[in-house]
């Protein structure tokens, strides 16, 4: 079986090979925690909801899903506006030393397990446009839960190393969503591209250093 859905705290993550993801993670308390806790209690309460249902294919049962993915589509756009509202955090990846540690580790698996199609990296957090590679040069199937612990882990020590601290660099949950076709592709690259724009750090995507988007 190649398709996995697990759930880490509140969200559904896939997992499949060979797919398209949007992706967008942040800076640990990057998001006051009680920003969110409306959206975060209904989630609870409605992923208790589905685990519950026995028939998976009754009518209650995707009725509660189809709420459970409203709710979380409101949660993911309350939370991008309040990561760009924070500009100038105390930890900046925007700095350049950081910037250019996240790029490598971005372009780490390139050929090997994905293909970069574009990203952001805003002073508090990223978005990334990857298509993952079905099986790597060995052979074995690629999911995106590996390649982000492997991206989030390698980024987080060489940040502690090039700003002298100790710690969790990253906020444990991340944001990615399947790319469901072309129109969708075009628009998780165009949020992500312009970004910094919408955010108000630049007038021209091509303006910020930390923005890169394949040759379309």
């Amino acid at each position: 079986m190649e398709k996995k859905e697990s759930y880490r705290h509140i969200l559904p993550h896939f997992q499949q090979p060979g797919q398209a993801y949007f992706i967008t993670w942040c800076l640990k308390d990057s998001i006051p925690r009680k920003a969110l806790v409306k959206y975060s209690q209904e989630l609870k309460i409605l992923k208790a909801q589905q685990d519950f249902c026995k028939d998976k294919e009754s009518i209650d049962y995707k009725n509660i899903r189809e709420k459970y993915y409203l709710v979380k589509n409101k949660y993911i756009k309350a939370f991008n506006n309040l990561l760009d509202c924070q500009k100038n955090p105390a930890l900046n990846l925007s700095k350049d030393s950081i910037r250019e540690e996240i790029n490598a580790s971005l372009f780490y698996w390139e050929g090997k397990k994905l293909r970069n199609l574009a990203y952001a990296i805003m002073p508090n957090h990223i978005h990334w446009v990857i298509q993952l590679l079905r099986k790597d040069t060995r052979g074995n199937l690629v999911y995106l839960q590996d390649i982000l612990q492997s991206v989030k882990r390698f980024t987080a020590n060489k940040i502690n190393e090039l700003e002298n601290r100790k710690g969790s660099v990253w906020q444990k949950e991340s944001f990615e969503t399947t790319i469901r076709d072309d129109k969708h592709l075009h628009y998780a690259i165009e949020y992500t591209i312009n970004n910094p724009v919408s955010a108000g750090l630049v007038e021209r995507w091509r303006d910020w250093e930390g923005c890169w988007c394949y040759d379309r």
